[in-house]
C-alpha cells in the first residue's frame, strides 16, 4: 500500500524513536526506510527491502522479522488515517456543495409576487447567482489544489533524489558499520589471543 509522499510526520516521527531504541542511525536509515515504503508497492518487497537494511543491527532472525513486521503495521495504519481524511474532505466539500444548491433552489422558487417585489427578486438573485459562482469557482480551485500539483514532473523528480541520496548514505553508512564490528571483533580476538599467552607463559615459569 503505498501513500501520498506530502506529509509522513506521524509515522516518521514513531519510526525515529523506533530507530533510537534499536540503536540505529536515524538520520541516515529513517529517510531510506521512509522512501522504500513510499516507493515500493506489495507488503512483500517492504518486507524484503527492510531486512536488508535492519539485517544489519538485528542479529536474531525472529527479532528482525518482529521489527519488520511491527514497521509494516504501522505503515498501513497510517496511510488508512490518511486516505480516511481526505475522504472526510471530500464529503466535506460534497456537504457545501449540496447546501449551496438547496438554497438555490429556494430563491429561484417561483411565487405570485406583485412587479416592484419581482425586481427586488430578480436584484437579489443575480447577486445570489454571483456569488455561488464565485464560491463554485473556489471551491473548484481548492479541491484542484489538493489533489493536482502542476509541478508534479519536478516534485517527483526530487522525491526521487531524496531517495537515492538516502539509499547511498545508508549503504555507505552499513558497510562502514560491518568495518567496524569486524574491527571490533578482530580487536577482541586478538585481546583474548595474548590474554591466553600470557597465562602460557606464567603457567611455564612455575
Amino acid at each position: 500500500m503505498a501513500a501520498p509522499e506530502a506529509d509522513a510526520g506521524d509515522f516518521e516521527r514513531w519510526l525515529n524513536e523506533r530507530l533510537d531504541a534499536l540503536e540505529v542511525d536515524r538520520e541516515v536509515y529513517g529517510a531510506y526506510i521512509l522512501g522504500v515504503l513510499q516507493e515500493e508497492e506489495s507488503d512483500e518487497e517492504k518486507r524484503d527491502a527492510l531486512q536488508g537494511i535492519l539485517s544489519a543491527f538485528l542479529d536474531e532472525e525472529d527479532t528482525l522479522e518482529d521489527v519488520c513486521q511491527e514497521i509494516l503495521k504501522h505503515w498501513t495504519e497510517y496511510c488508512k488515517r490518511s486516505a480516511n481524511k481526505r475522504d472526510a474532505g471530500d464529503a466535506e466539500v460534497q456537504a457545501i456543495a449540496s447546501m449551496i444548491e438547496k438554497q438555490a433552489q429556494i430563491v429561484v422558487k417561483q411565487k405570485e409576487v406583485s412587479e416592484e417585489s419581482k425586481k427586488r427578486k430578480e436584484a437579489l438573485l443575480a447577486q445570489y447567482c454571483f456569488f455561488l459562482s464565485t464560491v463554485r469557482s473556489l471551491t473548484s480551485i481548492w479541491v484542484s489544489a489538493m489533489f493536482k500539483n502542476t509541478n508534479v514532473e519536478e516534485v517527483l523528480n526530487r522525491q526521487k533524489q531524496k531517495r537515492d541520496q538516502a539509499r547511498e548514505d545508508a549503504q555507505k553508512k552499513k558497510e562502514m558499520d560491518k568495518m567496524q564490528r569486524e574491527k571490533d571483533k578482530l580487536a577482541k580476538q586478538d585481546r583474548k589471543e595474548k590474554e591466553k599467552k600470557r597465562t602460557q607463559k606464567g603457567e611455564r615459569k612455575r
